[in-house]
Parts: structure tokens; C-alpha cells; sequence
């Protein structure tokens, strides 16, 4: 009634996101590629855990993976080459209340962007990094990628590489402070879903590594895998990446792994006939770079302008 003083206020409205609230442009990856998969796992994640979509950020750098961001109906920021982690560093320093993920590929990563993935890595801020690795430049067409195997002819490497793989989990197992490595295979959703899962959970940076089908330039280097089972070691441990029962049993070699152990971490990992998955490594005491780059956050708006003027100021002659 108009006029009427309550003594109450009614409950605000409570959105229930679904998929569809996180759903950007159609995916304009070729039919069969991994990325479809590793999206659709994406967006499950953040449904579930309801998570507002103005309260994420996606960050990319180049290659077929990184058109991630046009995809997710949320924040979203396509980088240049090899730079989605500085990037999302920049993010994450001044915007704590988002949820940042990065997608990045084999490429983008592990060639031009190495120097910033050694980096972030060390840093530790809280993010969730997704290397998909297809072994090749796909979004170029089919250049050799530092991942591509020994002998695979490209149209850099027209006889075949000439170098062995860099190791994208075995790198990041040697760098200084690594908080979170693990690993899964597109092929698999339910286990990309966990893993993405108890990646996002972690605090600090969670590194990602997934085996990513390209059915157009390397339609055959995962073959193998998917066809026997036993070419992959499931990582168990009760304070790794759990998964239900029907998924486990696909795998009949299971390895018991405390993610604590990071020398055992490394044999794993350099183990070249069979493709461990699941929780490699996890410190969640190691420092956290972010944390410290919050300070001055609250800082009223004519206060920052004027320490950034004396800041320029003290350059003047």
C-alpha cells in the first residue's frame, strides 16, 4: 500500500546462472577439435559454482585455443603472442575479486611466451592456467611447435623435426615456487572437468597442462592413447584429483601419488611410453606474489591521481 512504512525489506532476487549465461559467440573451431571439449568443461565449472560472469576473466595470447575469450560471456581479453600471463598478472594485481583464468597453447606458451610462463610460475598469483597442447602451430597451419615429437614433418620441419619435445609438466615441476601441476586429456570430460575443478580451487596459480586433439594437423599423435587405456597412468591419491568410480575403472594402470612429493612428481613426469594424469604436484604454502599487490587498493580515487603525479614529477629536470 502506497504510503505504507515497513519494518521489514524483502530478500533481494537471487540469480541462478546456467549455461547459457556463460555462452558467447559459437565456437569456430574445426568439428572434433579438444578446445570443445575443454570449453564445455569450462563453462560446467563455472555453473556450478555460480559464479557470476561479470566476476570472471578470461585471458588468452594467440593460437586456436585462445580464441577461449569470444567464447565465455564474461570479462575476456585476447592477447598478444606468448602474453596472457602478464597480462592476467596485471589483472589479478589490481582486480582480486576476480576469478581469472588463462588459456593458453603449446605454442604461445612454451615458444614465445616462456619467459613469462618461467615467471608467473614463480610468482604464484591466484589463477588458473589451461595449456592446451596439440603439438603444432594449428592456428598458423602446421608449423613445428616446441612440443611437436621427433621426426613429425610440418611446414617448418618438411623432413621431420630434428629436435626431441620440451616438456611442459617437467619444466614446471623445476621452476621455483610451483604451487599446482597437473595434467588430463580432452578425450576424457569428466576428468578435464575435475581437474579444471580442483584447479580453480587452489590458491595460488594452478597449472594445467591437457592433452588437446587437433583433428586437421595432428589428427594421429593422441591416437594411441584413446584406443589403450593402459598407455595412461591415473594418479590416485586421496589429496589428488578425485573421480568417481566409472572413471576410473577406463584405466587399468593407477598409481598411487602424493601430490606433496615433488621428486616423485619429476620421475613421472619423465617417463616417456605412458601419459600420467591427475594431480602431479600441489604446495599450497608456497608464497604468493599477489597477495603483497594489494596494498593501496582502497585508496581513494584524488589520492592515486596524486601519487602518480609526484611519481612522474620526480623525473623532471
Amino acid at each position: 500500500m502506497y504510503g505504507l512504512k515497513l519494518d521489514w525489506d524483502p530478500e533481494p532476487e537471487t540469480k541462478c546462472f546456467v549455461l547459457q549465461d556463460y555462452q558467447g559467440l559459437e565456437p569456430r573451431w574445426c568439428p572434433g577439435c579438444g578446445d570443445l571439449a575443454v570449453l564445455a568443461a569450462l563453462q560446467r565449472l563455472v555453473r556450478d559454482e555460480q559464479i557470476p560472469p561479470e566476476k570472471i576473466a578470461v585471458i588468452s595470447g594467440i593460437g586456436c585455443s585462445s580464441r577461449f575469450p569470444h567464447y565465455m560471456k564474461t570479462y575476456g581479453f585476447h592477447g598478444l603472442h606468448g602474453r596472457p600471463l602478464p597480462i592476467a598478472s596485471g589483472v589479478r594485481s589490481r582486480r582480486p575479486d576476480l576469478d581469472v583464468f588463462v588459456i593458453t597453447g603449446d605454442g604461445d606458451c612454451c615458444a614465445i611466451g616462456t619467459s613469462h610462463w618461467i615467471h608467473a610460475i614463480r610468482y604464484n598469483m591466484n589463477m588458473t592456467v589451461l595449456m592446451l597442447d596439440n603439438n603444432i602451430y594449428g592456428l598458423t597451419k602446421m608449423q613445428s611447435s616446441p612440443t611437436t615429437r621427433l621426426g613429425k614433418k610440418s611446414n617448418t620441419h618438411p623432413r621431420g623435426t630434428i629436435l626431441g619435445p620440451l616438456d611442459p609438466i617437467s619444466v614446471t615441476l623445476s621452476i621455483t615456487n610451483a604451487s599446482f601441476v597437473a595434467q588430463t586429456v580432452d578425450w576424457n570430460p569428466p576428468h578435464v572437468l575435475a581437474t579444471i575443478r580442483a584447479a580453480h580451487e587452489h590458491q595460488g596459480l594452478s597449472f594445467v597442462r591437457i592433452m588437446q586433439r587437433c583433428p586437421h594437423y595432428t589428427p594421429e599423435i593422441w591416437t594411441e592413447y584413446q584406443q589403450d587405456p593402459s598407455c595412461i597412468f591415473l594418479l590416485d591419491h586421496p589429496d589428488g584429483i578425485p573421480v568417481d568410480a566409472g572413471v576410473a575403472r577406463l584405466f587399468e594402470n593407477k598409481v598411487d601419488h602424493d601430490p606433496s612429493d615433488l621428486p616423485a612428481a619429476r620421475d613421472l613426469a619423465a617417463l616417456d611410453e605412458v601419459i600420467p594424469i591427475g594431480l602431479l604436484y600441489r604446495n599450497p604454502d608456497a608464497q604468493r606474489y599477489d597477495l603483497a599487490m594489494h596494498e593501496g587498493l582502497d585508496m581513494p580515487l584524488d589520492d592515486r591521481i596524486t601519487a602518480a603525479q609526484a611519481e612522474v614529477d620526480r623525473f623532471l629536470i
